[in-house]
C-alpha cells in the first residue's frame, strides 16, 4: 500500500472532543502534495492518527455551507 503524505496547512477549528481526547476537526489539509482541501475528520490529540473523513473543494465546501443555512 502506498505511503499518504499530508501536511495541516490550517486548523479551522474543533467541532467536538472524545472521552479518549480525539478531537473532529475542520482543517484546511494537502494530501500527497496536492492543493489543500477542506477536511472534515477524527485526530488524535498529536495529529498523527486519523479516522476516515471527507474533503472537500472550495466550491464543494460554498455548497454545503448554503445548505447548512
Amino acid at each position: 500500500m502506498a505511503d499518504i503524505t499530508f501536511e495541516i496547512v490550517e486548523e479551522l477549528g474543533v467541532l467536538s472532543t472524545s472521552a479518549k481526547g480525539w478531537t473532529k476537526e475542520l482543517n484546511l489539509v494537502s494530501w500527497n502534495g496536492r492543493p489543500p482541501k477542506y477536511d472534515i475528520r477524527e485526530w488524535s490529540p498529536d495529529h498523527e492518527k486519523m479516522g476516515k473523513g471527507l474533503t472537500f473543494s472550495e466550491e464543494e465546501m460554498a455548497a454545503l455551507a448554503k445548505l447548512l443555512k
